[in-house]
């Protein structure tokens, strides 16, 4: 069983909301200078990065560096703008450690995954007749969409479970990703390397690596 820190009392949600919208922005409004303009510059440069890095590997290269390090930053510095200023020590330590304890970076992974089903089941509504390679092959009819349908519930099913840090979205999780490193590796082989297909298995690796050190989290 995880421990867990209560939960902040005093939350300054009108505050987090405007750092949600530019980073930095509610501590300056409540005048935390330094800590305002602290964020705001680590906040540019990462998306800085993430567009520098997308000129030089591809869009492709550029979402994942924005998802796995420019996102979470920008959760990050708009929870300490809900904490507000730190009774002693560092702002930025305070409001890791907060969020460590409580589990956030596994939710803020819970809404990346319902983010990642509302946009596969889009982009299954607009091309009904792409057909998902599954292991070499490209199923049609039921089967095809069966297996279209696979990734935004099982995107759904983990997103939920993560957002209430739940212990079997872990292994749903767990079940998902054996399945899409299989998958890809398979397709890899037949169909040759894809920007799609490799970062499907770069993401799947790091997400998997992640989770599993941070498993203690989960409840039951």
């Amino acid at each position: 069983m995880s421990t867990q820190a209560p939960v902040h009392a005093s939350l300054d949600h009108r505050a987090a909301l405007c750092s949600a919208l530019l980073p930095g922005l509610g501590q300056l409004l409540r005048g935390r200078y330094g800590t305002g303009l602290f964020f705001g510059l680590v906040s540019i440069l990462f998306i800085l990065l993430s567009l520098a890095l997308g000129r030089i590997s591809g869009r492709a290269a550029e979402v994942v560096f924005f998802m796995l390090l420019a996102l979470p930053w920008w959760a990050l510095q708009s929870y300490d703008a809900a904490l507000g200023p730190a009774a002693d020590g560092s702002d930025l330590a305070r409001t890791s450690r907060a969020a460590w304890t409580q589990g956030h970076d596994i939710r803020f992974l819970g809404l990346l995954f319902l983010v990642s089903a509302g946009n596969d089941a889009i982009l299954i509504a607009r091309n009904p007749d792409y057909l998902l390679p599954f292991f070499c092959t490209k199923l049609d009819g039921t089967a095809g969409f069966v297996t279209k349908a696979l990734s935004p519930l099982l995107h759904t099913l983990v997103g939920y479970g993560f957002l209430q840090v739940k212990k079997w979205s872990l292994l749903i999780y767990l079940v998902y990703a054996a399945y899409g490193t299989t998958n890809a590796l398979v397709n890899l082989a037949c169909f040759g390397p894809g920007r799609i297909r490799n970062t499907l298995l770069v993401a799947l690796v790091v997400f998997t690596s992640y989770l599993l050190w941070r498993r203690r989290i989960f409840r039951r």
